[in-house]
């Protein structure tokens, strides 16, 4: 009955983080003759739960000093788990999601996909209680050489669940959320490269 009972747990909470991904505009034609897509990431604007991002970062860094520790570490950790955690894994899995269709993140790509960060929940793991990470951002995809938009995607409640338990730290939870972000729009783009 306890195991009925998580399984059932475990559904609902999928359920209530399930990631949406839309195509808003354009078409993804495009990328058929395409080898290489550059890729370009940004956090303009940025909502940290129910606060801006200096809004988030100025609390979190009065916590760490009321804490006794060295406010100015917990930004630079911040800003740095970016370029060292969240951006990787998105790449990562976007790439082996995208391989069967021939194309991998490059910089000599002739079209930019611009990933948008526009909302971060990072969540919290105490041991008995927990709220799951997700993200949510906008991948814009631009012809290098003309600077025009062809097509736009948004994805909404990337969240990446660890059932071991044992994500307790922030840029671990929002960095599995950026995995599944980068695998899940690549399943979506390959997907429908194949029609």
């Amino acid at each position: 009955m306890k195991n009925f009972l998580l399984l059932v747990f475990i559904c609902l909470s999928t359920s209530i983080y399930a990631q949406s991904i839309k195509l808003v505009s354009g078409k993804l034609d495009f990328l058929r003759s395409e080898q290489y897509l550059d890729v370009k990431f940004t956090y303009d604007n940025l909502r940290v739960g129910k606060l801006t991002e200096e809004e988030y970062v100025a609390k979190k860094m009065a916590d760490a000093e009321k804490a006794g520790k060295d406010p100015e570490v917990w930004r630079r950790g911040w800003i740095s788990d970016r370029t060292d955690t969240y951006q990787p894994k998105f790449i990562e899995l976007f790439d082996k999601r995208m391989a069967p269709a021939g194309i991998e993140t490059r910089s000599e790509g002739k079209y930019l996909m611009h990933i948008q960060t526009d909302f971060i929940e990072p969540g919290f793991n105490v041991g008995v209680w927990r709220q799951n990470a997700s993200i949510n951002f906008t991948a814009t995809f631009i012809e290098k050489a003309s600077g025009n938009e062809v097509a736009q995607i948004t994805v909404v409640k990337s969240s990446a669940n660890n059932f071991l338990g044992t994500d307790f730290d922030a840029a671990y939870r929002i960095g599995e959320c950026y995995a599944k972000g980068g695998r899940e729009l690549g399943a979506f783009i390959a997907k429908r490269l194949k029609k």
